[in-house]
């Protein structure tokens, strides 16, 4: 009878785990519209932003043409970033813009994990500072430790998990990890980019960095 007692009192702590780990998420996409979010759509396209990000069957839907990006209207220091993201179509190419500072041009200043084809998970420093400064093989470009294609054929949903903690930024594709690198900026905007083609993309939360 003790060790009954005990075993249901373990599986209560564990649901009260989940449930408080649960209501630590921030969703960023409500999975209804766009609330939340501030769009820049490369203006020589004279396209609205209304067709190039949009929302259906609760997924954001973005076009891939014109470039352009969706930008949270917040800002955020340290925190680990959870994206799905599918092709629909052809795979192609956009990206993931951590540590954003808002300005009015396509590639704002900030580090992106690229979603592109075959290439997911690699960064990509749109700063004047390249990554990991401080050491000889310092560059804009980071192709991480992964060199195969951790990406799921056209169609299906790839997850990315990005952390963010200081001047490190942390990227695993799929569950694996893909990429580190130190970025000068320690905070600033979420972005999520049109480059390409057509993609998918649901579940986006962010959560605090785990302890």
């Amino acid at each position: 009878m003790r060790k009954t007692l005990i075993a249901i009192m373990a599986l209560l702590a564990c649901a009260l785990l989940c449930i408080s780990c649960g209501e630590r998420k921030t969703m960023l996409f409500n999975g209804k519209n766009l609330d939340g979010w501030t769009f820049f759509v490369n203006p020589e396209a004279g396209v609205p932003a209304a067709d190039v990000f949009g929302v259906k069957d609760g997924v954001i839907t973005i076009s891939g043409q014109p470039y352009g990006f969706m930008m949270t209207d917040a800002s955020f220091d340290d925190y680990e970033l959870h994206v799905e993201w599918r092709w629909i179509g052809e795979p192609s190419n956009s990206g993931l813009f951590q540590r954003v500072e808002p300005a009015e041009k396509l590639w704002p200043r900030c580090a992106e994990v690229n979603l592109k084809a075959g290439s997911a998970g690699d960064m990509i420093s749109f700063a004047e500072i390249p990554f990991d400064e401080q050491k000889e093989s310092g560059s804009r470009f980071k192709t991480g430790f992964e060199t195969g294609d951790l990406e799921v054929q056209a169609g299906e949903w790839n997850s990315a998990d990005i952390i963010c903690e200081g001047h490190l930024i942390r990227v695993f594709i799929n569950g694996v990890l893909k990429n580190e690198a130190h970025y000068v900026g320690t905070e600033g905007h979420i972005a999520i980019q049109s480059e390409g083609g057509p993609l998918e993309v649901r579940n986006v939360y962010i959560k605090p960095v785990k302890d």
